[in-house]
């Protein structure tokens, strides 16, 4: 990410008042978007708005790198930011028979921490097999883990289950199954995640069709965190070139809510390069189950990047950092061949990075690994009146 210009700040100030510097600046990036970025403004010396007149203020600009990976390993990631002040970070176990997790008080710790594997997958049966893409949940005062399992008489058939704990320490206490979610018809499914909006709280996930060739999103309501009530809608389907790379896929769904609209960030195409992020807008005052309310973009958001050796970044989820501004949690390979079935390559390691917002208010994602390069400097200047 190249910053090629820095939008000038111009504020002013009463006599005996220090001014308020704009915690973001507005920049212009190398391929034409402009976005805001954070800055580090300097200390502004009392005498500076003692008395009328101008003078400016120098600041850097700050983007966070986080340790990269974040955690090796762990596909399909999902960072829940929680009111205790823990983030509890969990993913795909490369053994895919367990769910773990882990907390910490700063997303850096995260990969220092201990990891607790707090369910594992039944002997025969549902549930024993393929524990992928699990993600936490804390509704009305419970811990809920959506996740998908498949038989083992049957590895493929996978269904989205949901467990439940009442401890207020999710990696303690007992997770107890409340069973599979009741989708309209059975096949294919996972990539559960819920969210509440205008006091409903809705379930979004991504379940096959035509003999589970086709792998489609949908949206319900919900009773409850585990019970869809209903007409199941669907949401998305791979109309696009770069949604069918290898299989026609939407799957992976991830929910922000910015700026009076609804994003659904989600991923497409098979599990390897050519795995991508596109992007589903609503307007917040919509019928979030009305097909029509939701458009897609027409390019992917988020792709490989050759020059950073990231490859294949998808299923992602949203956080926030301590200060509130969005962070973008997804999986990428550092390497583009792979021998075999993508699916047991297991490197596809957690990573973090900011999320940057565009003056239309809609998210930049940049590419995986991003980095930032061109003009850092940003001034301010103050007219004191």
């Amino acid at each position: 990410m190249i910053v090629k210009d820095i939008h000038p700040v111009r504020l002013s100030s009463t006599v005996g008042n220090k001014p308020e510097l704009p915690p973001k600046v507005n920049v212009s990036l190398d391929e034409g978007q402009v976005v805001e970025i954070k800055v580090d403004w300097e200390h502004v010396d009392t005498w500076k708005y003692q008395q009328k007149g101008e003078f400016e203020v120098k600041g850097k600009l700050s983007y966070k790198q986080y340790p990269r990976p974040l955690v090796e390993q762990r596909a399909d990631p999902y960072i829940y930011l929680n009111h205790d002040g823990y983030y509890y970070f969990t993913g795909s176990h490369p053994l895919y028979d367990r769910i773990v997790l882990r907390r910490a008080k700063k997303i850096e710790d995260l990969p220092k921490v201990k990891e607790a594997t707090v369910w594992e997958k039944h002997q025969s049966g549902i549930m024993s097999e393929h524990i992928w893409a699990p993600e936490i949940h804390y509704i009305n005062g419970r811990w809920y883990i959506y996740f998908a399992a498949g038989d083992k008489d049957d590895v493929w058939a996978i269904r989205p289950y949901v467990l439940e704990n009442t401890s207020t320490n999710p990696l303690e206490g007992k997770w107890v199954e409340k069973g599979q979610i009741n989708t309209e018809f059975q096949s294919f499914s996972l990539d559960a995640t819920t969210f509440e909006h205008q006091g409903i709280r809705y379930l979004v996930w991504a379940q096959k069709v035509n003999n589970d060739t086709i792998s489609n999103l949908y949206i319900a309501k919900m009773e409850n965190p585990w019970t869809i009530t209903g007409e199941q809608v669907l949401l998305a389907t791979p109309d696009y070139s770069w949604e069918q790379a290898g299989f026609e896929v939407n799957e992976g769904p991830a929910v922000l809510k910015r700026n009076g609209r609804i994003f659904i960030a989600y991923s497409a195409s098979a599990t390897d390069d050519r795995y991508a992020i596109g992007l589903l807008t609503a307007d917040e005052t919509s019928n979030l189950l009305d097909e029509k309310a939701w458009t897609k973009t027409a390019k992917p958001v988020f792709i490989s990047n050759k020059k950073q050796k990231q490859y294949g970044p998808g299923h992602n989820s949203f956080t926030t950092d301590e200060t509130g501004d969005d962070l973008l949690v997804y999986h990428a390979r550092p390497y583009k061949q792979i021998s075999g079935n993508p699916l047991y390559d297991h490197n596809r390691h957690a990573r973090v990075q900011p999320l940057l917002w565009k003056s239309d208010g809609t998210p930049y994602f940049g590419v995986p690994g991003d980095v930032l390069k061109g003009k850092q400097e940003a001034v301010a200047k103050v007219e004191v009146i």
